[in-house]
């Protein structure tokens, strides 16, 4: 008769002594290499063996000992994640989105936050994660700056950015880039723009983010060509920044044009803008018809609730692992992208005289 091996006939841990894996083996009544593999997320083990070995590892208290394993795999199964020390909506929401999917793709995370992202920080945090042992590295570059010294890098482990297009996802494209993953900033701005034309507007006015921001560049990118493939003439842009104080001094501009329709490069610049408006007698979505960027979690609460287009953070945070991932086995690099959605709320409607015609 055969049974479990003779580690994991050893005593189990004593009061003060740290659990090994020849105590899970023993618990369990498997053998080390079965706990192992366990461990390791390896396909071949029976169901009811590898429940049976979980149990074991959560009435113990086991902990992996990173430092063992990374000797006998090369692997931490740690991802470096760096990004701006920010508070804007989308990048701290896209380095959850990252750190969520790393966690049940059974990684962990560890996170460099910059109060200035170039080429010196970008590199020191680089090293810094290096020394740590990560396997692959995310960096969220978001701007011209980011993006430069994403680009100046040679880190020696897999390296993947979000949200800057460094590489071309059409097929046949240039690959020469990074890989990448992103959402579709341009689609997400032709989808709000194409709404608004459809009910009637006979232009539609832009609002943007700064100007160095590639996010912000891609949504007008997006207003433009959805107006220009609609024949229509684009009006000058607004200038803006991420911010809502921004949206508000835009209203006045937005208001001498004769503006019924906007779309604006982020939500918290319509937030303003919508501000400005009803100080100023004007009703949404009667007079002034708005679109905003991004669904930030205040947008469904506004008066009137905002229409917007919503970026799948946590979609976005699995197609940066699998990016990753595929890195890490030694795959082609690819490209992620994720298609936005156009929520629609009560914001947006036909133009006045549509309606009283």
């Amino acid at each position: 008769m055969t049974g479990p091996s003779r580690q994991a006939t050893e005593a189990e841990p004593g009061p003060g002594r740290v659990p090994v894996m020849a105590d899970v083996a023993a618990r369990a009544g498997v053998s080390l290499q079965t706990v192992s593999r366990v461990v390791n997320g390896h396909p071949s083990v029976r169901d009811e063996t590898r429940r049976r070995v979980e149990q074991a590892i959560a009435e113990l208290d086991y902990r992996v000992n990173t430092a063992a394993r990374a000797l006998v795999t090369r692997s931490t199964r740690t991802i470096g994640l760096i990004s701006a020390s920010t508070a804007e909506f989308g990048p701290t929401s896209a380095l959850l989105g990252v750190e969520h999917a790393a966690r049940a793709a059974g990684y962990s995370t560890s996170v460099v936050l910059l109060p200035t992202v170039g080429r010196r920080e970008v590199r020191d945090a680089v090293d810094h994660l290096r020394d740590l042992g990560v396997d692959g590295l995310v960096v969220i570059a978001p701007d011209d700056a980011a993006v430069a010294a994403v680009e100046a890098l040679d880190a020696a482990v897999p390296v993947v950015t979000l949200e800057a297009p460094l590489a071309d996802p059409r097929p046949g494209g240039d690959a020469a880039g990074l890989p990448s993953a992103s959402v579709d900033q341009e689609e997400g701005a032709r989808r709000a723009v194409r709404h608004l034309l459809d009910l009637g507007h006979a232009t539609v006015h832009h609002v943007s983010g700064p100007s160095d921001w590639l996010e912000a560049r891609a949504r007008e990118a997006g207003w433009r060509a959805e107006l220009l493939a609609a024949g229509v003439s684009a009006p000058p842009v607004v200038p803006g920044d991420w911010g809502a104080a921004a949206g508000y001094r835009a209203a006045a501009v937005l208001v001498e044009r004769g503006a019924t329709a906007v779309f604006t490069g982020n939500d918290q610049l319509a937030i303003g803008l919508m501000g400005a408006l009803w100080q100023r007698g004007l009703r949404i979505p009667d007079d002034v018809s708005v679109v905003g960027f991004d669904d930030v979690p205040e947008a469904a609460y506004l008066v009137p609730p905002l229409t917007t287009v919503r970026q799948d953070f946590d979609a976005l945070g699995r197609r940066c692992l699998e990016v990753l991932l595929a890195r890490l086995r030694g795959e082609p690099a690819r490209v992620g992208r994720v298609e936005p959605e156009l929520v629609l709320r009560a914001s947006t409607a036909p133009p006045r005289r549509t309606r009283q015609g």
